[in-house]
């Protein structure tokens, strides 16, 4: 999913569950490598009501990555009932990202 500033509050803050956004831009190497590994949870996610993934670029929506203070990428942010709970920074393997998005579904808040 593609995310902006026109529909960040909708798909992340609003929603009910698990939304983990990849704040990235495309001249960021780590970042294009974080790419395929986030596509690959998405289509195992796909089809959960609790998860949602969606990437922002950072240049072109420069007031969402300031509001969340972002100064690396690539940066994965967790939001839990639209709270940020947590997040990775730097490029993260498949493993770990699982991970954190389990403990954010099971995290009681």
């Amino acid at each position: 999913m593609t995310l902006t500033s026109a529909n960040f509050d909708t798909e992340v803050t609003k929603f009910q569950g698990v939304a983990l956004v990849d704040f990235w831009a495309t001249w960021c190497g780590p970042c294009l490598m974080q790419a395929p590994i986030l596509d690959e949870l998405m289509k195992e996610y796909e089809g959960n009501p609790n998860v949602k993934i969606g990437k922002l670029d950072t240049d072109e929506n420069q007031d969402i990555a300031g509001r969340y203070n972002i100064m690396s990428i690539p940066n994965l942010k967790f939001f839990k009932n639209g709270e940020l709970v947590a997040e990775l920074v730097g490029l993260s393997d498949k493993e770990r990202i699982k991970e954190k998005i389990e403990e954010v579904l099971v995290r009681k808040d």
